[in-house]
């Protein structure tokens, strides 16, 4: 069972981020267990009871478009009804209802694989906090050397404009 069935590639571009979570098709998922749409929704529906909205979801007809705009391609056929997205949650669910072989096999990797992008996430995230720490001492040394430039415009401005000193002691006529 250790050997993956299906390069994780395919199974990461399977991947999309809809009403602000990552979710798996019906379609993909049942392409991956090798079972019908239509076989893996009714094992799904006998089995409601287990998918309640955050793990499992309709789209909307108008996600669904943006959906087949952002993938270029209608490869949905004749699909008549918006698929149904499956949460990181929903998919674990599915290896409940769904025994084969194929189907744990194909689980544990997309298990695998969520918790690699989750953790790519978090490493992102501490990336982005550091790199907004340096753009903060960026931007305050960028004032501290406007300052300086500041003090040195106004040395140069009294360098070029010179004030009329008072001479103290012998005074020749000539001057």
């Amino acid at each position: 069972m250790e050997n993956q069935c299906i390069p994780d590639e395919i199974i990461m571009n399977q991947i999309y981020f809809i009403r602000g979570q990552k979710v798996m098709l019906d379609k993909d998922l049942a392409e991956l267990y090798q079972v019908t749409t239509g076989n893996l929704n009714k094992a799904v529906s006998r089995n409601i009871k287990r998918f309640p909205n955050d793990f499992m979801f309709r789209l909307t007809d108008e996600e669904f478009k943006n959906l087949l705009f952002q993938n270029g391609i209608a490869s949905w056929g004749g699909t008549r009804l918006a698929p149904n997205a499956f949460s990181e949650q929903g998919v674990a669910m599915l290896s409940g209802i769904l025994s084969s072989d194929r189907a744990i096999g194909v689980n544990i990797q997309i298990m695998r694989i969520f918790t690699r992008i989750r953790q790519m996430f978090m490493d992102n995230t501490e990336l982005r906090l550091e790199i907004e720490k340096i753009k903060t001492k960026l931007d305050n040394q960028d004032k501290n050397m406007e300052i300086v430039f500041r003090y040195l415009d106004e040395l140069i401005e009294k360098k070029e404009e010179p004030t009329e000193r008072k001479r103290i002691g012998y005074k020749p006529d000539n001057l």
